[in-house]
């Protein structure tokens, strides 16, 4: 069982991370849940929506969500893999508003063998984070938010525990569409690890502004994600995005991830080819009550994802 464990982890760092994070877990957190965020580039933490999966990329953007709204998210990452979520947003009093959300993973089931490589049966995976989020206006135009997370990872009858914190700040102009945010992803780390070994939290630093244009129904934005690691090219860096806004209630999105398609690409030399990995595409109708968000994007060199996002203001 523990090489079915050593295998499985080291499949699951490759699904789920580029070649830096081969060595962090909990990785499914990396991936968008919001549809309007991946249709921007896969990450976008300062866009101003009535969206309550935005809270999934920056806790301070849940400030911008209608009291009472109930969200819910789904995402084919994969053949047997499923990605969910769901979210409830309750402003609490005048400058504060509170949410609990979840994200589920579910690898399905996978053969089992032993340590003679005879199949001895299958086994089912899945990761999950239970969360509360509080964003608190601290001044004018900023708002401050923190989510606590409580993290669980199954595989087969092996599990590990861990809690994290994401930190987020928005500023935001709405005189001249400025929005500038700064999140701190996944701080914490593990309560009990599979075995002996304790592993590392996927620590994200994001930067992000966004800006939309008076003379045009274009919204740009750009996103600086891993901060901390140093080692990337500047390009990799980058996640930019821009929203087509047809009207108050309609927006159409494009998205470029450089480092989705810088490490997703397959083969060699003049044949190497990302195969359309790091573009992404997005639509959404975002009525007073009702909302859907649809966004499209390769998340695995093997396969396309499509993500829908639902929320109702009750």
């Amino acid at each position: 069982m523990k090489k079915t464990i050593l295998v499985f982890l080291l499949a699951m760092s490759s699904f789920l991370a580029f070649a830096q994070e081969s060595q962090t877990e909990y990785n499914f957190l990396k991936i968008p849940l919001s549809a309007h965020a991946a249709a921007l580039g896969g990450e976008n933490i300062s866009i101003i929506e009535n969206d309550p999966s935005l809270i999934f990329s920056n806790p301070a953007l849940a400030a911008s969500v209608s009291d009472l709204t109930i969200g819910l998210n789904y995402m084919n990452y994969m053949k047997g893999a499923n990605y969910m979520g769901a979210s409830f947003v309750k402003v609490a009093a005048e400058k504060t508003t509170i949410a609990f959300a979840a994200q589920y993973m579910n690898y399905g089931k996978m053969k089992e063998y032993d340590a003679n490589k005879t199949e001895i049966g299958t086994f089912s995976a899945s990761e999950m984070a239970i969360e509360a989020i509080l964003a608190y206006e601290l001044a004018n135009n900023l708002v401050g938010g923190i989510t606590g997370k409580f993290i669980s990872s199954n595989i087969g009858q092996y599990n590990s525990l861990a809690v994290g914190v994401d930190l987020g700040l928005n500023y935001f102009n709405p005189q001249k569409e400025w929005s500038l945010s700064i999140v701190a992803k996944n701080l914490g780390g593990q309560i009990k690890a599979y075995e002996e070994d304790f592993g590392r939290m996927p620590f994200d630093l994001q930067l992000g502004v966004s800006k939309t244009f008076e003379a045009l129904p274009v919204r740009a934005s750009a996103t600086l994600v891993d901060m901390t690691h140093y080692n990337y090219r500047f390009a990799n860096h980058i996640c930019l995005g821009a929203d087509l806004l047809l009207s108050s209630n309609i927006w159409l999105g494009i998205g470029y991830n450089f480092r989705k398609a810088d490490e997703m690409k397959i083969g060699t030399g003049d044949n190497q080819s990302a195969h359309g990995a790091g573009l992404s595409l997005g639509a959404g109708i975002n009525l007073e009550r009702f909302k859907l968000n649809l966004a499209y994007g390769k998340y695995h060199a093997s396969t396309s994802s499509i993500i829908v996002n639902l929320a109702y203001s009750l």
